[in-house]
């Protein structure tokens, strides 16, 4: 029986996806192969890298202007690969700091440039998003990184910021697909897959053709956007079983009716959990009201003592990976796209269970 994973990542895939993938493990199409033997520049396997590209150009309404890389590293190596990309001729960066994932971002990048860090949530604890006219933006900056959602904090940019001239780069591997964006607004947008779009191993990059010219003379050929763009990712061996995952992922998603129709299904599913939440005494979310994520929502027991029998009794339960990261403590919900509303409501009826018998 499969369990409800509430993983932040590796994370749950729809049950579709992995059954089809089962079932051409062996034989792709007729081709007498699976898709981890393909040669990445064979007509199968590039036909599967085209249409994963393109039915991602369909959910994001990505213009044509952008393009679109099937990268490896994980957003971890972007942090590093972004300056590399984006400084050239510039010094320095403005970052803003709402939490973990930011402060990654913004050590990696204090190795090639100076870090500007134009706004904090550390205050609060991470606990919000800094309104817009309290950044203090450098003069000179090469561009501006968010992290639009928080994985660990659970705190997330319910708008996109106006940073003028001056490319937007944004991580948002723990939510990208889960809503409508405009992808206009960004000059770069990346993220790991293994959240909402596929297995890990996998890193998808969107970035204006206009700054493909910025990278730094010792950026390394296969982290160079606009080498691997001119390769059509392919540089370097892909990631080509998670590209096909990948791909599979965004055929599920324009059969649930595309973007704006899992939006409205993460909107039901995230308001569940946190109307739950916000009626009970005994268990807390700690993030603003208008910055709280759809993806990631963490919450903590106001008995801390109760933390290993309320994860045993979720597991028995059938609920798995609800442990909150070792940077918070707690607990966490990821529930990404594929997570059914269904998972949501069995967690908000086992934490009433709890409740009733801990409270």
């Amino acid at each position: 029986m499969r369990v409800f994973n509430f993983s932040a990542g590796p994370a749950v895939l729809p049950e579709s996806v992995l059954r089809q993938a089962a079932a051409e493990m062996l034989d792709w199409h007729g081709s007498g192969m699976s898709v981890m033997e393909m040669s990445h520049r064979g007509k199968e396997f590039i036909s599967i890298a085209d249409k994963a590209e393109a039915d991602l150009r369909v959910l994001l309404a990505i213009p044509a202007n952008y393009k679109v890389l099937f990268l490896q590293g994980g957003a971890i190596a972007e942090n590093a690969i972004i300056p590399m990309n984006l400084l050239a001729g510039r010094s320095a960066a403005d970052y803003i700091n709402t939490g973990e994932w930011s402060k990654k971002s913004i050590k990696e990048a204090k190795k090639y440039c100076a870090v500007n860090v134009a706004a904090s949530a550390e205050d609060k604890d991470f606990t919000y998003v800094p309104a817009r006219d309290t950044w203090k933006l450098g003069s000179d900056a090469a561009y501006v990184h968010v992290c639009t959602n928080e994985t660990i904090g659970g705190v997330e940019y319910q708008w996109t910021p106006d940073t003028g001239d001056v490319p937007l780069v944004a991580d948002m591997s723990s939510h990208i697909l889960s809503r409508e964006i405009d992808v206009a607004k960004y000059g770069v947008i990346y993220g790991g897959a293994q959240k909402n779009i596929g297995p890990a191993g996998l890193t998808l990059v969107i970035v204006r053709g206009e700054l493909l010219d910025r990278a730094l003379p010792i950026t390394p050929s296969a982290f160079h956007w606009k080498e691997q763009a001119a390769a059509d990712s392919m540089l370097n061996t892909p990631a080509t079983y998670a590209i096909y995952i990948a791909g599979l992922v965004f055929e599920w998603l324009l059969a649930q009716g595309g973007v704006a129709a899992i939006e409205r299904k993460n909107i039901a599913k995230s308001a569940l959990l946190y109307d739950y939440l916000d009626q009970s005494s005994f268990y807390a979310n700690p993030v603003r009201k208008e910055d709280r994520s759809r993806m990631n929502v963490p919450f903590k027991l106001r008995n801390a003592t109760l933390d290993e029998a309320f994860l045993k009794g979720a597991k028995e339960a059938g609920m798995v990976q609800l442990k909150g990261h070792r940077a918070v403590g707690g607990m966490r919900a990821s529930i990404y796209n594929a997570m059914p509303v269904e998972g949501v409501r069995t967690l908000v009826e086992y934490m009433t269970a709890f409740e009733r018998r801990h409270g």
